[in-house]
Order: C-alpha cells, then sequence, then structure tokens
C-alpha cells in the first residue's frame, strides 16, 4: 500500500504539469466541521460532475496510470473534461474518490479554472451510472506546492465516504512549462439518493 502512495504522489506530481491556474491569496481555510455525514454508498462509476457555486459540469471519463506511474490526467486538448481515478473509490464509495480536472489548456479555461474559489460548505454533486446522485459538502480547500503533496491527506485511508478534487495553481514556471502548485478541495458525502 505503501509504494502504490509513493505511485500515486510522483504521478500526481508529474502528471499534472499541463494544466495550470489561478493563485489563492492568504493562508488556506482550517476544515469547518460537518455534521451531516452520508452513508457510504456501493461501488458505481461516476458519469457526471457539478460544481454550483462555480458553474463547472462535466462528463467525467476514467483515468489510470500512464506506462511511467503517472496518473493519467484529461487530455489538454478539451480542458473542460475532467475524469475520476478509476483505481481508488468511485466517489460515494467508502474512502476519497479523486476526481482530476485541468484549470486551463490550450489557451481556454479548464474545468477547474475557478476551484480555487470554492468554500466549505459548498455543494459537489456526482452523478452515477446506477442512476444514484452522491452530494459531498467541501470541507476545505487547500494550496500545495507540488513538491509538497499531501500524499496521505488525498489518498490515504478514510473512515467515512469523501472526495478529492485535484488542479494545478499558482505561478507558472516557464521552464517547467507547470503551474508550481495543486489546488485540493477536501469534500464529505453529505447525501446519496
Amino acid at each position: 500500500m505503501n509504494r502504490l502512495r509513493a505511485v500515486l504522489l510522483a504521478a500526481l506530481i508529474g502528471s499534472l504539469t499541463s494544466c495550470g491556474g489561478a493563485a489563492i491569496n492568504g493562508p488556506t481555510a482550517p476544515p469547518t466541521p460537518i455534521t451531516r455525514e452520508g452513508v457510504a454508498l456501493p461501488a458505481s462509476n461516476p458519469v457526471e460532475l457539478h460544481i454550483p457555486a462555480i458553474e463547472a459540469t462535466s462528463t467525467l471519463v476514467p483515468l489510470g496510470l500512464n506506462a511511467d506511474d503517472t496518473v493519467e490526467v484529461p487530455p489538454v486538448e478539451t480542458p473542460m473534461q475532467a475524469g475520476w481515478y478509476r483505481f481508488g473509490p468511485t466517489p460515494g464509495q467508502l474512502g476519497p474518490a479523486v476526481i482530476l480536472g485541468h484549470v486551463d489548456g490550450g489557451g481556454h479555461d479548464g474545468i477547474f479554472a475557478r476551484l480555487h474559489e470554492v468554500e466549505p460548505e459548498d455543494e459537489v454533486i456526482v452523478t452515477r451510472r446506477d442512476g444514484r446522485t452522491a452530494t459531498f459538502t467541501v470541507t476545505r480547500v487547500a494550496q500545495v506546492p507540488k513538491t509538497e503533496f499531501p500524499v496521505q491527506e488525498v489518498y490515504g485511508n478514510s473512515n467515512a465516504a469523501e472526495l478529492r478534487l485535484i488542479t494545478c495553481g499558482g505561478s507558472f514556471d516557464p521552464e517547467r512549462d507547470s503551474y508550481r502548485d495543486n489546488i485540493i478541495a477536501y469534500a464529505a458525502l453529505t447525501a446519496g439518493a
């Protein structure tokens, strides 16, 4: 399991290099307690993501690992496409499900261009192939240097159904053709219907 986490850290840092983002000014907010925890759902592939607060909606494509063990990301040529990491829990299932998206690509905003604007208590709605909807409530948003990516916080085991939304952010490094940071929104399942 530790090898998987190490691979995921390297993968995420390496694979999100073609996305971009806007900086978050100031410190990140502390976690907001969520008092209405939803009951975990059985596994079912997600098909659509909707974040009303930032008017973001996308179908979801499955993502795996590249040949070099980096996490796949949606094609940068289609920056409005989000994807879910298929080797982890599905959204609504026990554990941290992960959805990745670009902040920009090809000179256009990406699906997560405004992810840094999401705030605690905002809803994230995931429609699943089984027809059920998993509704999550954002607990916190963090901006972290890619070199300090919090692998355990993102991929570590959890006793609740949780969601992580990840994109690039911070300043752009032209030498690496990449943004220096990641924006991570953490959310907890609050309803499953």
